[in-house]
């Protein structure tokens, strides 16, 4: 408040008293608050009218932009009120009295309502979000590592983008799942929006580098304004693992290592019985021609296709025809095609039907299928994949062959057939995206696919859960520790130098911890080793190194520590 006026406590009050009619002398105003001797006219208006006056300076925007003066005063006025209710009771004034100065009191509390700042708040994620535990982050860093080896080992590097991108780079790319897309608040410059996929970036960054040729993995979060269902690994903030081959290559290679890829990933992750259904763009394109379906209705209708893996065939096709407005003659046609899947056999059925051959695109498609197959025969993994006529993954972007990878249910009866519980893996080929950022619209063929993480993670999860397995949440190898009091500075060196050896290793910050303390630390913690000090030990130059599971115990020379460490510690990566 002005300097002139002191304290806002002491100002308010007496404002508060002028208010409720006690109507101070500015002489004992002054005394009270500290404020000039001379009378000033800000002191008039108060008198004059107090209300006004009071309001006036609480709500003057330069001296209070938040409102909190205004509530400031209606809490003091709330005060002095209960104060004189309070002191009528005291005096056993009449009953008449004391009700109309209560009927102020609850007047005044009414306008000055909840206090918003002081309401309870609930300390929680935004929706779709979640925070992971030691415990689960260390299923996410062997599952990502499963997944990073892979990659690699098929010889792709790593690259990174922004985690948001400008708005227009994502717009027209995604279909009906546009409106997904996460737009930032306008801050008065670039409009933004964050990252829906790592494929978009990907071309993006491929067109601004005029790269033409490149085999890339990127692993990171990715953002979708979606309905999750958490408990089924769904989010709106998640991580994809993204693999993909850019460049003109001879048809169905890149494809094929793809497919391979995936199946790798999902095999060595251990986490169920799974099938990889394949199509081809090209293929559904030229089916919904010969079926009928207008040009401008071929991506909305992909989309309720792509609902057939959890919605029946009846729903799929109310929705083409009751909210698309296609013909239901040619819903049926498409019927015919889209329920239809199987191998290659499938493929080789489809290149003598006389409808769909009459479509240049589909055959097209059905070519390189076959081709796809007999790569995916010398790769070892046919029986994996299944040619699938209702895939019609929902992005705008695909131009060719297209796959899902679903984990699969135990068939619960004799010949019934396994039940997809969740899509874990997808991608396929966008040859044209890279040429919507170039400014002359050279197009880079590109193929890749991406693995849905979080679902994995969710069922790594519970598995470990139903096991009931302990799962390590540190990877200290030893623990030093030592037997006897005062061997702090023994601890300190030998801990020092095995990390400088490359062992990972901890003690307890104490001077003199019990020994009892030391290895209970090690069983809870899953450490395997510990590495003991005493007196006896360090005059004869060795260290006592204990097996935590075996309890076993053996002397080690010091110069010989390291190596048996590793020797001890070296074992095979696993994701439990």
């Amino acid at each position: 408040m002005h300097a002139e006026w002191g304290g806002r406590r002491s100002w308010l009050s007496s404002a508060a008293q002028v208010l409720l009619g006690r109507s101070p002398s500015w002489g004992i105003v002054q005394q009270d608050t500290g404020l000039p001797e001379e009378e000033p006219k800000a002191w008039e208006q108060v008198r004059r009218d107090p209300r006004s006056a009071l309001e006036k300076r609480s709500r003057n925007p330069k001296k209070d932009p938040t409102g909190m003066a205004e509530r400031a005063a209606l809490e003091e006025l709330v005060r002095l009120q209960g104060e004189r209710v309070r002191g009528l009771k005291q005096q056993k004034a009449s009953t008449e009295q004391i009700e109309e100065e209560v009927a102020k009191l609850l007047k005044l509390k009414a306008q000055l309502g909840p206090d918003e700042s002081k309401q309870k708040f609930v300390l929680k994620t935004p929706k779709g979000t979640r925070d992971y535990s030691p415990r689960q982050m260390a299923v996410r860093e062997k599952v990502f590592d499963v997944i990073i080896r892979c990659f690699k080992r098929h010889g792709a590097e790593v690259i990174d983008t922004p985690v948001f991108e400008l708005k227009e780079t994502l717009t027209g790319k995604y279909g009906e799942d546009s409106k997904l897309i996460y737009d930032l608040k306008d801050q008065g410059g670039e409009l933004l929006s964050l990252r829906y996929d790592l494929t978009v970036p990907f071309a993006r960054y491929l067109a601004m580098n005029k790269l033409t040729n490149i085999k890339r993995y990127h692993i990171a979060k990715v953002y979708r304004r979606d309905n999750p269902a958490m408990t089924r690994g769904r989010y709106r903030e998640f991580y994809q693992c993204d693999f993909d081959i850019a460049g003109q290559f001879d048809p169905m290679i890149p494809d094929a290592e793809c497919l391979k890829i995936m199946c790798e990933i999902l095999s060595s992750l251990q986490i169920g019985d799974f099938l990889v259904k394949v199509n081809d763009r090209r293929i559904l394109d030229g089916m919904f021609a010969i079926c009928g379906v207008p040009d401008s209705k071929f991506r909305t209708i992909c989309s309720s296709v792509d609902k057939l893996d959890k919605v029946s065939w009846e729903e799929v096709k109310n929705e083409m025809v009751g909210e698309k407005g296609l013909a239901p003659e040619v819903a049926d046609h498409i019927g015919d095609y889209v329920q239809q899947h199987g191998g290659v056999s499938l493929v080789e059925q489809l290149l003598q039907d006389p409808k769909l051959s009459q479509s240049k695109q589909a055959l097209e498609g059905l070519g390189d299928l076959k081709l796809l197959f007999e790569y995916l025969t010398l790769f070892g993994i046919a029986d994996k994949i299944s040619f699938d006529l209702s895939l019609a993954r929902g992005l705008d972007y695909y131009t060719g062959v297209i796959y899902e990878a679903v984990l699969l249910q135990t068939p619960t009866g004799a010949g019934e057939e396994p039940l997809g519980v969740g899509s874990v893996a997808a991608g396929g080929r966008y040859d044209g995206l890279v040429g919507m950022f170039d400014p002359k619209g050279r197009r880079v063929p590109c193929v890749g696919l991406s693995i849905g993480v979080e679902r994995i993670f969710s069922i790594v999860e519970q598995r470990l859960e139903a096991l009931e397995e302990k799962v390590r949440t540190t990877e200290t190898q030893v623990l030093v520790a030592s037997a006897q009091k005062k061997l702090l500075e023994e601890r300190l060196k030998l801990v020092s130098e095995l990390w400088d050896a490359g062992i990972k290793a901890e003690l307890l910050y104490k001077k003199n911890p019990k020994l009892l303390n030391q290895l209970q630390y090690c069983e809870e913690a899953g450490i395997p080793l510990v590495a003991i000090i005493g007196e006896q030990e360090l005059k004869e130059g060795v260290i006592k190194l204990r097996s935590v599971a075996s309890r076993e115990e053996v002397d080690v020379r010091r110069e010989d520590l390291v190596e048996e460490i590793r020797r001890r510690t070296s074992q095979p990566l696993c994701i439990c």
